[in-house]
This record gives C-alpha cells, sequence and structure tokens, in this order.
C-alpha cells in the first residue's frame, strides 16, 4: 500500500482523514514519522498555512506529504474566524473556549449563515497541488451533540436539522468540508501516473 503523511498533531483530523482513506493510502503521522517540531502556521490564508505545513515535512523528510487548514466563516463576523478558528480564543484556548466565544459573539444575532472551508496542499513527486471543499450551513444558538470536536456542536450544515456532533462520523465525513476536500485528494491520488 502506498505511504504518505498527513502534516497534523490534531488526533481528530488524523482519525478523519485515516477512515476516509482507509484500504487506499497508508496516512502516517508526524509522530509516525519522528516529527515533533511545531511546525509555525503564520500565513494569513488557508491555502499558506496548509502549504507551509506541507512544503516542512518534504523538505525536512523528503517524503511526500498532504497538510490541511480548515476555517469556519461566519457571515456576520466578516468571516471571522477564518484562519484563526483554532486560535480564536486566545493561543492556548480550548475547543470550548473558542465555541464559547463565538457565541457570546453572535448573542442576538439573527444571520446565522456560516460556512467550513478546508484546504489541502499535497507535495507529490516534486509537484505541488490544491484541493478545496467547502460545507454551508449555520450556527446554532447553543450546542448539541457529544460527538466530533472544536465548533461541530455548534454547526448545522444546510439541509439538516442536526449538527455536525449530532450526525456523526460516517455521515459528517461524507458532507463536511474536509471529507469534500479529501474526495478530491483521493480522486487526484486514484488517477495519478507515478
Amino acid at each position: 500500500m502506498n505511504k504518505i503523511v498527513f502534516a497534523t498533531n490534531n488526533l481528530h483530523k488524523l482519525e478523519e482523514i485515516r477512515q476516509i482513506m482507509d484500504g487506499f493510502y497508508e496516512v502516517l503521522s508526524l509522530t509516525d514519522i519522528g516529527c515533533y517540531e511545531e511546525i509555525v502556521e503564520d500565513a494569513d490564508t488557508l491555502d499558506g498555512n496548509a502549504q507551509i505545513k506541507a512544503d516542512f515535512v518534504t523538505n525536512r523528510y523528503h517524503m511526500d506529504c498532504f497538510a490541511d487548514d480548515s476555517g469556519l466563516e461566519v457571515e456576520a463576523l466578516n468571516g471571522a474566524p477564518g484562519v484563526y478558528s483554532a486560535r480564536y480564543a486566545g493561543e492556548h484556548c480550548t475547543y470550548q473556549d473558542n465555541v464559547d466565544k463565538l457565541l457570546a459573539a453572535l448573542d442576538g444575532v439573527q444571520n446565522r449563515k456560516a460556512a467550513f472551508r478546508t484546504v489541502i496542499a499535497l507535495n507529490l513527486q516534486g509537484q505541488t497541488y490544491h484541493f478545496e471543499g467547502r460545507c454551508d450551513g449555520m450556527i446554532a444558538t447553543e450546542q448539541r451533540g457529544e460527538g466530533g470536536f472544536g465548533y461541530d456542536p455548534v454547526f448545522q450544515p444546510d439541509g439538516y436539522d442536526k449538527t455536525f456532533s449530532e450526525l456523526g462520523v460516517e455521515v459528517k465525513n461524507k458532507i463536511s468540508h474536509r471529507g469534500k476536500a479529501t474526495q478530491k485528494l483521493i480522486s487526484f491520488l486514484q488517477n495519478y501516473v507515478k
């Protein structure tokens, strides 16, 4: 089976990607390749952060690699938290801190439209490719559900009356921003001629 590195320290993302790519590619983590350094994501776009992570692994470890960056873009907040989604409530915040800040920012706001976006940067055989996934929805007024991570308890995708946390991993992986971007990545890799 082909091996590829997914440049992330987020175990939730790693597990999601491994489930989606199961049986097709062996997805190695940063720990699997002995990378324990913190990769600084200081770009001001999702594309830029994804590319920084992929380049770090490719340049240091000489391995094919992909990396993603995701952001929640809320219309009423002019696209915030966006590229800063993971640290919306501060540098060392928890998922709960971020959700609390988001709900407080939207308190009393009628327009709750939002979109999750993921960009995947793939470094393969000396070439770079980008894939994007998007999931439109809205921010619920309160947290619902036990599953998922991050903003999942408050993000309700269009066409559903449940949040990502309530829908479960199988449904989420099919309709989510990361799921869509990953499907584009997989389709590309399946058709890639080495």
